[in-house]
């Protein structure tokens, strides 16, 4: 590779002036910093150009780390001191070359400090400065960390495990736990699953909503790191042939973070699955939730109502305890009695009496609930109906001057009506006593750091046009460091929202079906799901195709 320096070709490439070069390069004489992080924290150019510069100019690869299965065979080649200094990470070796990623791909004495250290020839690539840094304190720090637990472990049964490596806090297996329990959270993800395998430990993320797996563990640390888990939730260690629950709390670097985790035998040994509740981020007021304008007006007219039943639906996972909680806190004042019930209870509120279902001790969600009549409530949250008689005591209750929440699982909410009268409810009670249905989904955003705007195709626009949604801000990501390069970075809820009326009501007495309810509901003006989420694609807040991949097989 024929030696230029970075400043020459973004002076070519028309990004920079004279001035600006020789005022950078006056910082660089002063402070040794790297001429590119100059440029780039003065604002004379950005990360983006300086990667397509180099990229399109001198025919360095650009690759994101994300998308990169990285080998810890590779890694230890590059000793993390090294990484550290230089702002590389090795990615893979072709015979007598060494791919590395490199924040700045024309630091030859980085590139040669590399090539004396390995012995391979250096064929550099380059990648955001951010990403590599992330990448090194993951990669390097969790190895570190696993490869002292897997000695200290050994290959030693579950019986052998001596107590104090189990709950020592100094002790490696407890630190390897601690170390991806903090990774988990660091990475906004709802779940960590330990995945048992013929030849390995699988750690697995959902990060909005979608799995990825972190890390794999040898076999033999599957019983120690099970070990741990289960005294951190205080469950039966000698245990392994039935399935166990139980919840503890986390505290990253100070804060709260509650555990809920549930153990599943398998051929392979037992599955363990955690649910991260972090408590930092509270419970969400109904105008954080993504309800279009009138969306949010018909919710907060519902729950104004003084009795009658409000079901929020969808699938797990699809964030209507969220909405239930914000629907609580907005009616929860001094004036109101508000009692709710759930299995398990996830946030607590305040001003809100909540009741754990303890179905060990019979404290079923129906008994629960008959309990929670005679308390003098105004307002009821019942965590989710999953039988008859729990659906027939909390439509008698809407009935009987109480307001009611709850949550069912449908696909959408025209569906509601007749999952409930599969249940066993009379028409006539549900057409007496729902108010109200509001359907969900949870819909990845398009990442800020990496979003791009692009134009639909032709399949794309008329899916638009045949929902009625113009749009001129459709967006995608590309994929980076920040996102983890998915394209997406958090998630936000696209909804549908039935409000009975007399005509739904008199359909509903009639026994009509649910087809003939839609075409009522459709001259209505009734917004779907996929409508309303076509419409956040054409506000940029999320991709058509992840509308698509969700919504469509409601719409």
């Amino acid at each position: 590779m024929a030696r230029r320096r970075i400043g020459d070709l973004l002076f070519e490439a028309g990004l920079l002036t004279t001035e600006q070069l020789e005022a950078a390069l006056e910082i660089q004489k002063r402070t040794r910093e790297r001429l590119g992080d100059i440029l780039i924290d003065r604002g004379f150019i950005t990360e983006k150009q300086l990667i397509e510069v180099l990229e399109f100019q001198l025919g360095i690869p650009h690759v994101s780390l994300a998308r990169q299965k990285l080998d810890p065979a590779i890694l230890a080649l590059v000793p993390e001191a090294l990484a550290s200094r230089y702002l590389v990470l090795p990615l893979r070796k072709e015979r007598n070359k060494l791919i590395v990623a490199m924040a700045d791909p024309l630091d030859y004495y980085a590139i040669d400090d590399l090539r004396m250290s390995t012995g391979f020839q250096i064929e550099p690539a380059i990648a955001a400065k951010d990403e590599i840094r992330l990448f090194i304190e993951r990669v390097y720090s969790m190895k570190g960390s696993l490869e002292v637990a897997v000695q200290a472990a050994g290959a030693a049964d579950q019986q052998e495990i001596a107590e104090p490596e189990l709950v020592n806090d100094d002790s490696p297996v407890v630190r390897l736990v601690n170390q991806i329990l903090a990774q988990s959270v660091k990475l906004r993800a709802s779940d960590v699953h330990f995945d048992p395998a013929a030849d390995g430990f699988r750690v697995r993320l959902r990060i909005d909503g979608t799995m990825r797996t972190e890390q794999t563990l040898p076999k033999h640390m599957q019983s120690v790191v099970s070990a741990r888990l289960k005294i951190m939730a205080n469950l039966n260690i000698a245990e392994h042939r039935l399935p166990q629950d139980g919840r503890f709390r986390f505290s990253p670097s100070g804060r709260d973070v509650d555990v809920r985790m549930a153990t599943l035998p398998t051929v392979h040994g037992e599955k363990i699955v955690l649910r991260i509740l972090d408590q930092s981020i509270g419970v969400q007021k109904i105008d954080q939730l993504g309800f279009t304008k009138d969306n949010l007006q018909m919710f907060r007219n519902m729950l104004a109502a003084q009795n009658g039943l409000l079901l929020i639906t969808g699938p797990t996972g699809s964030g209507k305890t969220s909405t239930l909680y914000a629907g609580l806190g907005e009616r929860s004042t001094p004036e109101v009695n508000v009692i709710a019930i759930e299995d398990p209870v996830e946030y607590q509120l305040a001003g809100v009496n909540q009741v754990p279902v303890n179905v060990g001790t019979g404290l079923t969600f129906a008994k629960g609930l008959r309990s929670i009549l005679r308390q003098d409530p105004d307002v009821i949250m019942v965590g989710e109906i999953r039988d008859q008689e729990t659906a027939e005591i909390a439509t008698r209750a809407a009935l009987t001057g109480h307001l009611v929440l709850s949550t069912l699982h449908t696909n959408d909410a025209v569906a509601t009506i007749a999952r409930l009268v599969d249940m066993g409810i009379e028409p006539f009670l549900v057409a007496s006593s729902l108010i109200g249905v509001i359907a969900q989904r949870l819909v990845r955003t398009v990442c800020s750091e990496c979003r791009h705007t692009y134009f639909p195709v032709p399949v794309e626009q008329e899916l638009l046009a045949a929902h009625g949604v113009t749009g001129s801000h459709f967006t995608a990501g590309r994929g980076c460091s920040v996102c983890g390069g998915t394209g997406y970075r958090g998630r936000v809820a696209i909804h549908e929202i039935l409000r009975m009326d007399d005509h739904v009501r008199q359909l509903i007495l009639h026994g009509a079906t649910e087809n003939e309810i839609r075409e009522h509901v459709a001259q209505s003006g009734f917004r779907t799901l996929m409508r309303d989420g076509l419409q956040k694609a054409g506000d940029g807040r999320t991709s058509l195709a992840e509308v698509i991949r969700v919504a469509s097989r409601d719409s």
